[in-house]
């Protein structure tokens, strides 16, 4: 027990006065967009929502237009679809909702969506105070990354004490605008050359035996 106090004592900062950090570092990305010019980010640290499921709920919406991925976490909170999972598939039940997907497991983290909703909101208002077509937003990249996990104390048997910890996660994304597709400019068609050899197999391949 003495252990976990130490542990107890020494995350009280964070209800306490904040420490002084680097405000350049706490806004890194894990990456940065190929055309920062069409692009808008968004970022949530210390999110109180568990860092599997959000994971999973991250990774089914990349790639999705902005006005794709916010219907698709409705319909996860009202249950109409699943959230696909594939890495963290420990004691996962299944479903038939996840045959979309080719999977078999799949829930229904209700507070992941939430959370990615209102992210997405903000990157939507940050979008359009940069002027970019919203319609036209795609999430070119998103990861979720495991937060200092919150400490406290469940009472056991015997009088003894164990540790009850969240799992807490900090989410970035980076939507960008699709690139209009460029038709390729036609290249001048220009007539083969052919050797003596060549020329006299190709008549004789026409004529035949003339």
């Amino acid at each position: 027990s003495s252990h976990l106090d130490a542990g107890l004592s020494g995350n009280r900062h964070r209800g306490g006065e904040p420490e002084d950090l680097d405000a350049a570092a706490m806004v890194r990305f894990s990456r940065e967009a190929s055309n920062p010019t069409k692009s808008c980010k968004a970022m949530g640290a210390d999110l109180r929502v568990h860092y599997k499921n959000t994971y999973e709920t991250a990774r089914a919406i990349k790639g999705m237009t902005l006005a794709v991925a916010r219907k698709y976490l409705q319909d996860v909170c009202e249950k109409k679809r699943c959230v696909p999972f594939r890495k963290y598939v420990g004691t996962c039940g299944r479903t038939a909702q996840a045959k979309e997907f080719k999977l078999t497991q799949g829930r229904w983290p209700i507070k992941s969506a939430k959370v990615l909703l209102g992210l997405l909101k903000n990157a939507e208002s940050n979008a359009e105070f940069k002027n970019l077509d919203t319609e036209n937003l795609k999430i070119w990249h998103i990861a979720v990354h495991e937060a200092q996990q919150g400490r406290r104390r469940t009472y056991r048997a015997h009088g003894r004490i164990g540790p009850y910890c969240s799992c807490p996660c900090h989410v970035e994304m980076i939507l960008q605008e699709e690139a209009e597709p460029v038709e390729a400019a036609k290249e001048e068609v220009k007539p083969k050359r052919f050797t003596k050899k060549q020329m006299a197999m190709r008549r004789l391949k026409i004529g035949g035996d003339k």
